[in-house]
């Protein structure tokens, strides 16, 4: 591949920041037009802000989410726990989601965290970067992972919903895993120019989706003479089911299921390289706007819709919407229709996990920080996509899946590290940003000026910091083998594995370069 690395000299390696390339600069020795991350732009840019807003709505998948993860949410504090705790996660994300935008504006590169975090990192910026790219590379493989088995667990309810008698296995998710993970990376890889139109349809199956099943939720109920939940059930009756003794640690150990809703906030800036690159703080912004307000209505429909909480919990359904469905809609087959409904976005966002998990990795190998680097960092040419970082990321969901057949709390063990490797991944970008007072990166047209941006990326800071603490306790208590909280198992020997690495790699590790928005050396499609 043929980047501006093949066609400079290489700063030695005991360098810790790459030197930036701007309109003031020689740039010398570069033979070829750059994009911002500073290699020869390689992939079409095939994304609109329609589309990008439909990856970011359907990747997202915010409703969805929260539906199946209710059977787990109740415990911290009954309906409203729910509702309130994806309240105050929404409300952190969104600042959150206003510190990557800032620097997804400044920095519109396809490495996003990986080449913030070595910016802003100074001069311990490509020890930052490294961190960052693995950390949030490995997020992405586990939640292509996490949302490949949800469509799985919903194919397979929807089936054992219209069959009486059917008892559903392990390896019946794992088959259905393997089929959606192949078809999903078989559409990303020979199928790419069609991924936006694609994408614009996720987002309309997610808008129509959500419209429809609220609706069926809150007008059934009456049509078949149930009786909805009272308002103190929904609104009022906390329950901390949790065994912890204090309620407000169960509040806040209950936030994780919100942050596993709105956690994907830096989803839509990986294809940073295939879009205008003011477009990427605008698809946030609709992405958490749309993602709040679906979540919220949609909770509040489904949460006066169930008539037996002990009824969802006790269900031999997979995914827990086919129990909440049918007691909202009366009937079997209202469950399933309204399962469909979930099932096409959730399908799609499989497509949009995939391209945004395989463009991170091609990222990071571009810059010589996986093994095989020269291999994976190939771009092919009748594709037009990282091929085979794309192939990578099918086989690695797969290995996965099948650890899900031997054991499914170790495969949720894995999976449900995404949200603390992913905020590792931030906050190591926006740490430093922070503490340098916001100096080694010149602001893009998205800028919080003044204090108030100090204000914003304090927060953020330190909601990651504090809540990546409280996300690794155990669940409930008292816990065991089945039950126990190993995300800071999981997630320390990850962070061993990318720390052993970066002793064998750092020689000849480059790092992403900083070429900012007005330099000369950047291609004409670069922004």
């Amino acid at each position: 591949m043929a980047t501006v690395e093949d066609k400079t000299t290489q700063p030695p390696a005991t360098h810790e920041k790459s030197p930036a390339l701007s309109s003031n600069e020689d740039a010398s020795g570069l033979e070829v037009a750059v994009n911002v991350s500073g290699h020869k732009q390689e992939l079409q840019r095939n994304f609109g802000l329609l589309s990008l807003c439909g990856l970011g709505i359907t990747s997202g998948n915010v409703w969805i989410a929260l539906g199946g993860a209710i059977n787990v949410a109740i415990y911290n504090g009954g309906p409203p726990g729910i509702i309130y705790e994806f309240i105050a996660a929404s409300v952190f994300y969104w600042i959150i989601a206003a510190s990557i935008a800032e620097l997804a504006s400044s920095i519109p590169s396809a490495g996003g965290v990986y080449h913030w975090a070595t910016i802003t990192g100074g001069r311990y910026g490509r020890a930052c970067g490294w961190f960052a790219g693995w950390w949030n590379a490995l997020a992405w493989l586990l939640g292509f992972a996490s949302i490949v088995q949800i469509v799985a667990a919903q194919t397979v309810s929807m089936y054992a919903v219209m069959h009486d008698g059917f008892v559903t296995k392990q390896w019946h998710v794992f088959v259905t895993y393997i089929i959606i993970t192949w078809i999903s990376v078989f559409i990303v890889l020979f199928i790419n120019r069609a991924l936006p139109s694609i994408e614009m349809i996720g987002g309309f199956t997610v808008v129509a989706g959500v419209f429809i099943s609220i609706l069926v939720c809150a007008i059934m109920p009456h049509v078949n003479n149930q009786p909805y939940a009272s308002n103190f059930s929904v609104w009022g009756d906390w329950q901390n089911q949790t065994g912890y003794s204090s309620s407000g640690f169960a509040f806040l150990a209950g936030m994780l299921n919100g942050a596993y809703a709105v956690g994907s906030v830096d989803l839509v800036t990986h294809l940073a390289e295939e879009v205008p690159h003011r477009n990427l703080p605008k698809a946030i912004l609709f992405q958490y706007i749309f993602g709040f307000f679906s979540g919220f209505f949609y909770l509040i429909a489904i949460l006066y819709g169930i008539t037996s909480f002990d009824d969802v919990l006790a269900s031999s359904y997979l995914f827990p919407l086919a129990e909440i469905y049918r007691q909202a809609a009366g009937s079997k087959s209202g469950s399933v229709g309204l399962l469909f409904l979930a099932f096409l976005p959730t399908f799609i966002s499989c497509i949009g996990c995939c391209v945004t998990a395989s463009r991170v990795f091609w990222t990071l190998a571009r810059d010589r920080a996986t093994p095989f680097s020269h291999f994976f960092s190939n771009v092919n040419s009748n594709t037009h996509n990282p091929f085979r970082a794309i192939v990578f990321c099918g086989v690695f969901v797969t290995v996965l899946g099948c650890i899900y057949v031997g054991s499914k709390t170790a495969f949720q063990a894995f999976v449900g590290c995404f949200i603390i490797l992913s905020t590792l991944s931030y906050v190591t970008a926006i740490l430093p940003h922070l503490l340098s007072g916001r100096q080694h990166v010149v602001p893009g047209w998205f800028w919080m000026k003044g204090v108030a941006g100090l204000i914003v990326h304090g927060i953020s800071c330190a909601y990651i910091i504090v809540f990546i603490v409280i996300f690794c306790f155990p669940f409930a208590l008292p816990t065991s083998a089945a039950t126990m909280n190993y995300a800071s198992l999981i997630t320390g020997g990850l962070s061993l594995f990318v720390l052993l690495f970066w002793f064998v790699r750092q020689s000849t590790y480059v790092g992403p370069r900083e070429v900012v928005l007005d330099a000369h050396v950047l291609a004409k499609d670069a922004l």
